[in-house]
Order: structure tokens, then sequence, then C-alpha cells
């Protein structure tokens, strides 16, 4: 049922609590039974309550139910209630109070499912890639991920911005650089005297040769280097490299039919003085000593959940990773963005506590859950039953772009949607590129796809389809489809409530599934124009429903399959 509907079943249930018990507390809450065959809804309130008040949970639950049935406007709502096991009460919803779904989806339109436009910023920061190589399948899961997410709270009413943090710092740029200097010297990354920790993927040569040309990149920021050419001068080289990578993920996330609203560079925090000035502000909270000739943050005393006390200046000099992460997290929340989400593989989880505690030490009001997080598990890339490991661009891992060029961005997109962030993933590509129902994305625009071929056909009549007599709806096959189509707000709202867009991904599965049901059991094109009209009136806004759920993944509604 619709949200207002529910709302409206539980204040009569309230009422009709308070009067058989006036003094008690009545938190009404209503679930859909396990067994189809029990109802349409479920409440437990009379066992809730019996207890306390030392009645018999299923005598108290009748009486709940005779109150509501001698209510006119409950009774719009409930055709039938019983009594079940211990004193659960099983409602049957009326067939108007299904069919007022269309009415709803009519009057909203592509709005369906969706909460007013409010004040709310929002940012998540996702994929956040070193700017060492191409873009891997556990950088394709975040970008699923994050864009979902994006979508998901913008429907919300939230607004949002994506945001890509580079960083373009530390050690792993230094071997990068070192790398493609010794690429550029003609030295093979299989000789002994290749840096031991350098990168050794093709596109190393690549970036070399582009050098050597003297080459000009530009990064979707705007930002343009010209290589200068010369194999000595490694600063050039680091410049031109970072620049290059940059250009190439661009091209990744353009595949992915992706787009940042803002790219943050980590250099940035030390050249603007952020990650000094953040440092001194942790010395003045007290909450730092030294040791060892290191700086250390007390993290332990934060409760932040931290095991021990975290180096943040190492004795040799130098900063720790976490160090630049608290002071980008003080200009994210110094721009405005007191809701924060960052999606990251799960390899990172220690750096929850460490950001947090530092966060908490500097007491400028910064919330101590924030940000909130988002740890993902990497993915593992099956095909013909075997596991693929490689690829020739990257050298070691498999890349996005291999995703998309062997299923397209579709089924990627959904495929690292449709599990929680937080469990194993087996990518199948046969699966992927499969034409039948174990393929969800398939499965899920065929479903749209047949209904617009159903539309295209009967175009004549879908001008007078807003006054079908939606009343003739009430096979059990489509009092299915209706009730699925208004689960669809509560879903949009758990999924942002959750973190949890694949809640998005198995609605659609299921929508699909009952639709085909649906189609299956009940022919549309029939001679009663009446039901064929109230029927294609359904079928419009199931179509219409699975496109923007599809949306939100990112993930593309066809008309023809």
């Amino acid at each position: 049922m619709l949200p207002e509907q529910e709302n409206q079943l539980i204040a009569h249930i309230q009422a009709a609590v308070i009067k058989s018990l006036p003094q008690a507390q009545a938190k009404v809450q209503l679930e859909r039974p396990k067994v189809a065959a029990h109802g349409d809804v479920a409440c437990n309130i009379a066992m809730q309550l019996a207890k306390p008040a030392k009645r018999n949970p299923r005598e108290l639950a009748q009486e709940i139910v005779d109150t509501l049935l001698s209510n006119e406007q409950a009774c719009q709502l409930i055709a039938s209630a019983e009594i079940a096991g211990p004193g659960f009460i099983n409602f049957r919803l009326t067939a108007a109070t299904h069919q007022a779904v269309l009415h709803t989806i009519q009057a909203q339109g592509v709005g369906f499912g969706h909460a007013p436009r409010s004040d709310h910023k929002l940012m998540v920061e996702f994929v956040s890639a070193n700017p060492t190589g191409p873009l891997h399948v556990g950088h394709a899961r975040q970008a699923a991920l994050g864009d979902s997410l994006c979508r998901v709270f913008a429907s919300q009413g939230y607004q949002v911005t994506r945001e890509f943090y580079y960083n373009d710092a530390g050690n792993q740029i230094d071997n990068l650089a070192i790398s493609v200097q010794a690429r550029a010297r003609g030295i093979n990354p299989d000789a002994p005297e290749f840096p031991s920790d350098g990168y050794k993927g093709d596109y190393i040569m690549d970036i070399a040769q582009e050098f050597l040309a003297k080459k000009s990149v530009q990064a979707a920021d705007g930002e343009s280097v010209t290589a200068s050419g010369d194999i000595n001068a490694l600063n050039d080289i680091r410049l031109f490299a970072v620049a290059y990578l940059r250009r190439e993920q661009d091209l990744d996330l353009q595949a992915f039919n992706l787009k940042f609203d803002n790219f943050y560079l980590e250099s940035s925090l030390y050249t603007s003085g952020r990650v000094e000035n953040t440092v001194q502000a942790l010395i003045a909270s007290g909450h730092t000593y030294e040791e060892g000739g290191a700086l250390w943050l007390r993290t332990t005393e934060l409760n932040t959940g931290d095991d021990k006390d975290r180096v943040m200046r190492k004795s040799e000099g130098g900063y720790t990773y976490f160090v630049p992460d608290v002071a980008y997290h003080v200009a994210k929340w110094e721009r405005g963005f007191h809701h924060a989400i960052n999606i990251q593989g799960s390899d990172h989880h220690g750096t929850i506590a460490r950001v947090r505690a530092g966060l908490q030490a500097l007491d400028i009001g910064i919330p101590a859950d924030y940000p909130a997080y988002i740890l993902h598990k990497m993915v593992k890339v099956v095909r013909d039953g075997q596991e693929v490991k490689i690829s020739k661009r990257a050298g070691s891992y498999v890349t996005m772009r291999d995703l998309i060029d062997w299923v397209g961005q579709d089924a990627v997109r959904f495929f690292l949607i449709q599990r929680r962030a937080d469990s194993e993933f087996v990518f199948d590509i046969d699966l992927a590129l499969s034409k039948s129902e174990e393929n969800p994305v398939y499965y899920i625009q065929y479903a749209h796809a047949r209904i617009c071929s159903i539309l295209s056909q009967q175009a004549a009549l879908l001008e007078h389809i807003n006054q079908a007599d939606i009343s003739r709806l009430i096979a059990p096959s489509e009092i299915t489809l209706l009730q699925r189509l208004a689960e669809y707000p509560t879903i949009l709202a758990q999924a942002a409530r959750e973190l949890a867009p694949h809640h998005i991904a198995f609605w659609l599965r299921d929508c699909a599934a009952d639709f085909h049901a649906w189609y299956n059991a009940e022919r549309i094109s029939v001679d009663d124009e009446a039901l064929k009209l109230a029927r294609l009136r359904l079928a419009q806004a199931s179509a219409q429903v699975i496109k923007q759920g599809l949306e939100l993944l990112g993930v593309s509604a066809p008309e023809r399959m």
C-alpha cells in the first residue's frame, strides 16, 4: 500500500486501540505477511499491549478488529480482518485501496516516489582513485554504488554533490614517476634495474612515449599539462604522468556515463596550507604527544573505536596518510557539506576511526559519526567458468573499461549494484551477456520493452487512458502488480535511509516478475474495451515506474529489444 494509506490505517488502528485501552501508548507497525495467503498487511499491536494490560491477546485483537470494522473510513481501506496465531491481526485491503496507486502515479508522473526538494546538502565522495593506473573493477563497483546513491538521495529531496578526491601526493606518485622514467629510458619491466615498486602495465609505456613526444593532456576539470620530453626531469614526468592518467580515468568515467561535480586534489591540501594548519590545530587541542621522534594523536581517548594511538608525523619526517584525510574532511565541513558519505574499499576500514578521531580532536562541532562510510568488498570476474585476473592494459587486474567493453555499461551498473556493498560478488560475464530470465538486466529491460510494444499497438486507445475504469482491475495477478507498484516510494526511502541502492534492484526484479506473471495470466487485448483500457493503464504505469527505477540505477530502459 502507498505510504499515505499506511499512515491512515495506522491512525485508525491507534484510535481502535485507545478505545479498548485508553491509557495505552500504542506504537503501531505494519508488515507484509510472509505468506501471501494470510493477507495484505499484518499487525502485532494486540500482542504488544496484552501483557502489560493483563488481557488475552486474541480477545484484545478481536476488540480492535470489531472497532475498526465499525469505522466507515477504515472500511474504505480494509476489506476484512482476521485473528491468527497468538494474536496477530491480518488485514485484507479493498480493491480500491490497491487500485489507488494508479491515480497517484498519474498525478505525480515522474515524481512518483520522490520527496520535495529540501535545503539539505549532501556530498558523496567515491571512486577517488590514485592517478597511477586505469580504474579497476573495484572502482567500477564504487562508481555504480556512488552514482546510484546520488540519484536516490536527489529523489528524496537532497542537494547532492559528487566529488572525486585525487590522491596525487605520496609514495605511489613517486613510484609512478620513476616507472615512467624507466620505460622512457628503455628499461623493460622484467629487467632487474626496473624499480622494485614500479608499475608494469602497458599503459606506463604509453605515458613514456607521449612524454618523449612532448604531448599535451587535459583532465576533466580543465587542467592541462604539456610534457617537456626531458628524461631527467623527474618532476616533469610526475606532473605529466598524473595528468595523463587523470585523463584516462576521465575517459573511463565517460564510458560509464558518470560525471562528477567536483575534483579535489590531495596536493592542494599541502599547497594551501590546510594540512599544516590542521596539524597545528590538533597540537593545540592537547590530543597529541611526541614519542620516539614522532608526533602521535591520542585516538584511543577520543571514543571513535581505534585500538591504539596513531602516528601523525613520522620520525623521519612526512605525515601519515590519515592526516591529509582529516584536513580534507574539515574542508568538506567548511564548504557546508554537513551530510557526507564516503564510498571506499573494505581495506580502508582502519581509516574510519582515525579520521573521525582527528575530527573530534579538533572540537569544531563535527558529529562523531561524520562522515558516513560505505565499505565495499572487491569483485571477482568470471568468464567461461574461470576467474579473469589480468588485463593487458593494466598488467595485473581487470579494468572498468574491460567490463564495459565486454558487457556494456547497463549490465556493469546493475550487476555491481544488485548486492549489498559489504558482500562478496562474482561478476559472471557469460550471465551478463545472456538473453534469459536468469540475467536480471535483460529480464527487467525486456519487461519494459514488452510493455512499450503493447502500448504502441494500442496507440489509438491511449488518448483515453486516463478515463479508464480501473475498478475493473481485480484479477489476482493484477492486485499483486498494483501492490508492487505501491511499494516503490517506500523502497526509495529505504534505499536512502540504509545507503543501500540494491533494494531498488531487488524491487525491479520483483516488479518485472509480477508484470510477466500478469501478462501470462490475463490477456490485455481483450474484446471488452473498458477492461482493455484499464489493463493498458496498469501496463503504462508499470512501464513508467520500471523506467524510473532503472534510471535511479543509471540503467537505460529500452523500448525495443
